[in-house]
């Protein structure tokens, strides 16, 4: 899926993007977990927490493009977007539980 992905992102970026945003391993997670144990509480708790953890990673894709723009170049504007990535899921690690969050 990678290299589908970057290959088509060559000649069609959008359509590239689309590509790699896929959520296949969590689908392929969620299948398996549903293989070892067909429980609906569990597949529920493992998708909404899936949910939350996503959103974390969001700002990465803001942040690398702004970057960029701005003449930074590709490896320090993805090791600030990774950085910045971690910092958000561990802050989301810490408040989700203090809002009630099961992460």
């Amino acid at each position: 899926m990678i290299a589908i992905a970057s290959t088509l992102a060559k000649r069609y970026p959008g359509f590239g993007a689309l590509v790699a945003s896929l959520p296949l391993v969590s689908v392929i997670a969620m299948i398996w977990l549903w293989s070892d144990k067909p429980d609906a509480e569990d597949m529920a708790a493992h998708s909404g927490a899936t949910f939350w953890y996503v959103l974390p990673s969001v700002p990465m894709f803001l942040l690398i493009p702004a970057l960029l723009r701005h003449g930074v170049g590709f490896w320090p504007a993805l090791i600030a977007g990774c950085a910045l990535t971690v910092a958000l899921y561990a802050t989301m690690t810490w408040l989700g539980p203090r809002f009630g969050l099961q992460l």
